[in-house]
C-alpha cells in the first residue's frame, strides 16, 4: 500500500499554523481538532516546521509556563521528514521508527498536500494483513 491509499481514505484538510501564533493557541488547536501534530507553512505556504505534543511538552519541562505565549516558531521541529504519495507503508514504518517521530507531511511539488501519522500507518498495515489473511483463507477453503 502507499500513501496515496492513505490520504484517500482520510478526507481531510491538513491542520497548519501560523509561525507567529503563540504555542498556546497552537496547544489549543491540537485539543480541539484530536490531533498530535500540527504542520507550520512558510508565507510561500512551504512546510517550515512541525510541532507536536512532545515539542510542546519539551519546552514547557525546559521553560516553564512563559514559553506558551513564545511563538510556534521558537519550539517548532525545523528539520522536518517529509515523504511524497508514492512512498510505501513499509518505507514510512521505518523512517518514523528510525527517526523517533509520529507525524510526516506529504509533500507534492513542494507542497503540502497532506499529512500521514503513525497511527494511518498502522491501520494501514492491519487493514492489509487482514486482507491477505482473508484471501489466504479463501484459498485454502477452495482449494
Amino acid at each position: 500500500m502507499i500513501v496515496k491509499n492513505i490520504l484517500a481514505a482520510k478526507q481531510g484538510d491538513v491542520v497548519t499554523i501560523e509561525p507567529t501564533a503563540n504555542l498556546a493557541a497552537a496547544a489549543k488547536l491540537l485539543t480541539e481538532r484530536h490531533i498530535g501534530a500540527v504542520v507550520i507553512l512558510g508565507t510561500d505556504h512551504r512546510v517550515i516546521g512541525i510541532l507536536s505534543e512532545r515539542d510542546i511538552v519539551r519546552a514547557l519541562a525546559e521553560h516553564g509556563p512563559p514559553v506558551l505565549s513564545e511563538p510556534v516558531s521558537q519550539v517548532m521541529s525545523r528539520d522536518v521528514q517529509a515523504c511524497s504519495e508514492d512512498d510505501t507503508i513499509g518505507d514510512l514504518m521505518s523512517r518514523m521508527t528510525i527517526g523517533r517521530f509520529r507525524h510526516l507531511p506529504v509533500v507534492q511539488q513542494g507542497k503540502l498536500i497532506g499529512i500521514v501519522s503513525i497511527g494511518d500507518v498502522v491501520k494501514s498495515r492491519v487493514e492489509e494483513i487482514d486482507q491477505e489473511a482473508k484471501t489466504l483463507r479463501e484459498y485454502i477453503q477452495n482449494a
